[in-house]
């Protein structure tokens, strides 16, 4: 049976929506799903129809208001409607003022079509747009329709540098209708502030702020400034880390983040997908590392795989065998490793060969100035401050010879699902969203509405070309893109790894063709390289999604009219996969970046038989016949047969990963109930009133006539105020004591209880039940330990009280900030030397190289590594 091929092209409500062309669905069942969402997607458009025509019709009468008349506008349908516009006729009002501001500040004026995407976003729906179509100009419309209602609004990237480049873009947006806007980065917050520019450099934003971040419209602040204005461009990994921060507070000016009113999650799929399965740790030093790591490293050397061990791809696991067991055994000089040593030696043991087996140096990981880096799977770019848990980062820094670092506590801990949970209002925008409706819709309640395109889509993309072997793949395309490159015709070449990365460098380099390159090892010039891909003959190498959120227009960023013309008439970007990625919405982001706004374009993937995901997955036949047929290496075939099986492979992973992270859910909603129950407990203590302090006392004294006895008695002698001030300390460093300790068993109990399915007991209810109980054990020992406390508090004691409460939270703020156990943001640049303004002229120095330049254009370079030569 043929596959269907899906390219059709209608009208509706005077829009045009178009499914994609070369859509292929390999079965009927696959075809009605997506046909339902299209459906779904064309009903939604033909609503917003209404929305559409109304902030149109507005759009005359705004263009001869000032400033301050549009503003005044905002603020009658703020007290019109009680800050939550929600009838067609409202929101089209608060987005034709938006499209107004916009037109005067940054001098682009939102489509129609961005004006549907804005829609969806508003009423809390993913809206699948296309790169290139304008989801950052798109997000001031429902950022600024939700941000009247004065709670906060946050816009979560997926790094630092689209958060802050988007806030400095589109700060003056916010600012011109009388909206505040804050920015929170690992690096340091900062609030929009323009009042000491120069015209010269508000003009060079509006050229160059789509890949530039202007610092000098971003003054720095505190986390609470940033996240108290209207509009909060935040990290995800920074909004959880605060999140988690907020919760471990002994004072109320500590807490930063001031709730969880309505969230946009630019590329959502990233962050509630891709990042879904690994939970964010704040975690400390729980003691001496042990050295166990480098023996066991050093037994894991000596292992051969298929013999001490075999490894599971499909799966990413290594199983040991009796031989293997026996070899460690030996070099243990012990009878039996199970016995003698329990679970821990074994542990280390697993852990170390998993290093040896699974993970590769500039690939997984990289290692720079004596430490291990982590590489994301899905961006390619690295990941400082994190670590992976359980003791694989020790292993792997033993594996590699570098310092080990000790082990770690957990202090607090949350996942992404249960993290965007909490929000009253919850929206996303990614290019690729349609694949992993499910995922979004099970776990987030997600719609996700496909967004037409503004113009007709004009990219080529071309059948997948597959060889032989690696080397062959990359013969052939080093000849390809000399081809190309001769022509002039711009190309990008997307690499799923560093190490892939660097071997494409090499052979083009080999061949001559002048080329740039984008990893994680050079991300620093990131925005400019990726914007400057579309000039004419430019060959740029890159990670899949390095220079995520930038786009890349033809000619280049700064390109005139006549420039760009050229381009076109070269067939536009081509841009060229090295493989494919284990998920289709990396392929498919790759192709998106060509055929922007209607540009022509082409893709095309090179696949060999031995990439991963051919060599897992895919049938040895094909290289049986291209051998008996004495097909050259670098001489390719197209084979829909090959395409299909890739496709449906990536779909099997797809699946496999969904499963995944369903698992990881389900077992962090048993401890996110428990997590709730105890943060709000925290916060009662903190910040409730005195009724609600009185509540939580009773509680926990209940019938205990003795405890209720001395406290009226403490009470009476100490004062009520002073008193209550007593207990809520108490109870903040009781409730954080045990805490910390049913954490602890949570995790001990999650890792043990899956060997009770071997007794046919399922893992996950074993765990709620064991886990509820002793949450019950938890709550009822707070009890018992305030009460206990209660004859010996003294007024005295407050001093001693507040000292070990800085200690503990300096303790807590300095393990989030300097890195975790599974995803740790970047540590903060303390500034401890002399101060510097603005436009000082400071020297620099990284290495052999130094620059002599503004202090304001210098503070990118010290977060990277440079350092301020006195």
């Amino acid at each position: 049976m043929h596959p269907l091929i899906l390219h059709t092209s209608h009208r509706v409500g005077g829009l045009e929506l178009r499914l994609k062309p070369g859509y292929t669905t390999p079965d009927m069942a696959n075809l009605l799903g997506k046909l339902f969402s299209q459906n779904q997607s064309a009903s939604f458009i033909r609503g917003a129809r209404g929305v559409v025509d109304a902030a149109n019709a507005h759009g005359p009468a705004l263009e001869g208001k000032t400033q301050e008349e549009l503003q005044a506008q905002l603020a009658a349908i703020k007290e019109r409607t009680g800050g939550t516009p929600t009838t067609d006729a409202d929101i089209a009002e608060v987005f034709a003022l938006v499209r107004e501001a916009a037109h005067r500040t940054i001098k682009e004026r939102h489509y129609d079509v961005q004006l549907i995407g804005g829609l969806a976003l508003a009423k809390g729906k993913i809206a699948e747009m296309r790169t290139g179509e304008g989801k950052t100009l798109t997000a001031l419309l429902p950022a600024t329709l939700h941000a009247i209602a004065g709670k906060g609004v946050h816009v979560v990237t997926v790094n630092d540098y689209l958060a802050r480049r988007d806030g400095a873009w589109m700060g003056q947006v916010y600012a011109y209708l009388g909206l505040t806007l804050g920015v929170v980065s690992s690096s340091g917050a900062y609030v929009y502030d323009a009042s000491h520019v120069e015209t010269e450099e508000d003009k060079a934003r509006d050229e160059e702020g789509s890949f530039r971040v202007f610092y000098d419209f971003l003054r720095p602040a505190t986390k609470k400034e940033a996240y108290t204005a209207d509009v909060t461009y935040v990290t995800n990994n920074e909004l959880g880390f605060d999140y988690l921060r907020d919760n471990t507070a002994y004072s109320a000016d500590q807490i930063m983040q001031r709730g969880h009113h309505y969230a946009i999650v630019d590329e959502v799929d990233s962050i509630l997908i891709d990042e879904a399965r690994t939970p964010l740790i704040i975690s400390g030093p729980s003691g001496d590392a042990e050295q166990l790591y480098e023996r066991f490293s050093g037994i894991a050397r000596t292992f051969n795989e298929g013999e001490d061990y075999s490894v599971d791809e499909k799966q990413k696991a290594i199983q040991l065998t009796d031989a293997g067991i026996h070899k460690a055994e030996q070099a243990l000089n012990i009878e039996n490793l199970y016995t003698e040593g329990g679970m821990k030696l074994a542990h280390h043991l697993e852990t170390a060969v998993k290093a040896k087996a699974l993970f590769n140096k500039d690939k997984e990981y990289v290692v720079r100035d004596g430490e291990i880096l982590i590489v994301d799977e899905f961006t390619g770019r690295l990941q400082p401050g994190r670590r992976w848990s359980e003791g694989l980062h020790q292993a792997i820094e033993a594996k590699e010879g570098v310092a080990i670092q000790k082990e770690t506590r957990t202090y607090a801990s949350v996942t992404f699902q249960n993290l965007f949970r909490m929000y009253e209002a919850l929206a996303g925008m990614t290019g690729t969203g349609l694949s992993s409706e499910e995922e979004f819709y099970t776990v987030y309640g997600l719609d996700v509405m496909v967004i037409p395109t503004h113009r007709n889509i004009a990219r080529i993309d071309h059948n997948d070309l597959i060889f032989q072997t690696a080397d062959g793949k990359y013969r052939a395309l080093t000849r390809e893109i000399g081809r190309l490159h001769e022509k002039g015709q711009p190309v990008l070449v997307g690499t799923v790894s560093i190490e892939d990365n660097e071997v494409v460098s090499n052979y083009l380099r080999d061949a001559g063709i002048p080329h740039e390159v984008l990893n994680a090892k050079n991300h620093e010039r990131e925005g400019e390289l990726i914007a400057q891909a579309g000039i004419k003959g430019r060959v740029t190498v890159a990670t899949n999604l390095a220079g995520r959120g930038v786009d890349i227009k033809l000619g280049g960023a700064r390109a005139s009219e006549e420039e760009r013309e050229e381009v076109r008439k070269l067939d536009g970007l081509f841009v060229i996969g090295t493989e494919r990625h284990e998920a289709r919405r990396i392929d498919n982001q790759l192709r998106g970046r060509s055929g922007r706004q209607g540009d022509p374009g082409e893709t095309q993937f090179y696949v060999a038989l031995d990439d991963r995901l051919m060599r897992v997955f895919a049938s040895n036949m094909l290289a049986r016949v291209m051998g008996t047929f004495k097909i050259p290496e670098d001489e390719p075939i197209g084979s829909k047969m090959i395409t299909n099986s890739l496709e449906t492979a990536q779909k099997r992973i797809e699946g496999f990963n969904f499963d995944s992270r369903k698992q990881v859910l389900a077992y962090d909603d048993v401890l996110n109930t428990q997590r709730l129950a105890v943060y709000r407990d925290r916060r009662t203590a903190l910040l409730g009133t005195a009724e609600e302090m009185e509540a939580r006392m009773q509680d926990i004294i209940g019938d205990d006539e003795a405890s209720r006895a001395i406290y009226d008695a403490k009470e009476a002698e100490i004062g009520d105020e002073q008193w209550m001030e007593l207990m809520r300390r108490l109870i903040l460093q009781t409730t954080d004591a045990f805490w910390l300790e049913h954490l602890e068993y949570m995790e001990y109990l999650r890792r043990s209880v899956s060997l009770r399915a071997y007794g046919q007991r399922d893992p996950l209810i074993e765990y709620r039940r064991e886990g509820l109980l002793r949450f019950r054990e938890m709550e009822a020992g707070i009890a018992f330990q305030v009460r206990e406390a209660l004859p010996r508090i003294m007024p005295a004691d407050d001093a001693r009280i507040r000292a070990e409460e800085e200690k503990v939270r300096a303790r807590l703020v300095a393990a989030s900030e300097g890195g975790d156990e599974s995803a740790g943001p970047v540590a903060p640049i303390q500034n401890t030397g002399p101060e510097y303004g603005r436009n000082d002229t400071v020297t620099i120095r990284k290495g052999e190289e130094t620059q002599t330049l503004k202090y304001k254009k210098a503070e990118t370079l010290l977060e990277e590594g440079w350092t301020i030569v006195d």
